[in-house]
């Protein structure tokens, strides 16, 4: 399942397509297949593609979902998973259409109450620090067994060990691996050091 196949996805923000790969390359090499590439700048469908190409061993997805016709042109890319902030009915289902796995984002019990009616119990909890951070993801965790999360917002190395803690939580997202200023030097070496030390935090 998506959640379970690292400890912590990387939520990049890609201003040059160019870099994709080689940024995914250290990413993977650190420890961390899964790369959410956000729908936030003119490249990310392009890096998207250009990953998915030339990165097998990335499970690269798309994050920043919020308009039905984004799945598809995501999925057309090579998407393998698709993120959202939140979510809506038309979203949902033009998620679900793909049959790629789908991470809506809630910062509600109601919420997460109605994604479970859909029978989906894989969701976001954003933004995470801002909605209640570690203490409201335990609080869920009785009334809402079922339900298991990738908290994504505000996290950083430090935070990150209080949210993996939980049982329903099964990895975090966060920025702190893929620094702006690592990215604009294409520091690939300081990525993959930065993504080992991420990758070794569930046993921490």
């Amino acid at each position: 399942m998506l959640l379970d196949r690292a400890p912590v996805i990387p939520v990049v923000v890609l201003e040059d397509a160019a870099d994709a790969v080689p940024l995914a390359r250290a990413l993977v090499d650190g420890g961390l297949p899964v790369v959410e590439i956000t729908l936030r700048t003119p490249g990310a469908l392009d890096g998207i593609r250009a990953v998915a190409r030339e990165v097998p061993e990335a499970f690269v997805g798309a994050g920043t979902v919020v308009r039905e016709a984004q799945a598809a042109a995501a999925v057309e890319a090579g998407a393998r998973f698709l993120v959202s902030p939140g979510w809506t009915e038309r979203l949902l289902g033009a998620a679900r259409a793909t049959e790629v796995p789908y991470l809506p984002g809630v910062s509600t019990a109601s919420e997460v109450v109605a994604l479970a009616e859909h029978g989906v119990t894989e969701l976001k909890f954003f933004p995470a620090e801002a909605a209640g951070g570690a203490a409201y993801l335990r609080a869920l965790a009785s009334p809402l067994p079922e339900v298991r999360f990738c908290p994504t917002g505000g996290i950083d190395q430090a935070r990150a060990p209080a949210y993996l803690a939980l049982p329903n939580v099964a990895c975090v997202g966060g920025s702190w691996m893929v620094p702006r200023d690592a990215l604009r030097s294409r520091d690939w070496p300081r990525v993959r050091a930065l993504a080992r030390t991420a990758a070794g935090l569930r046993g921490a």
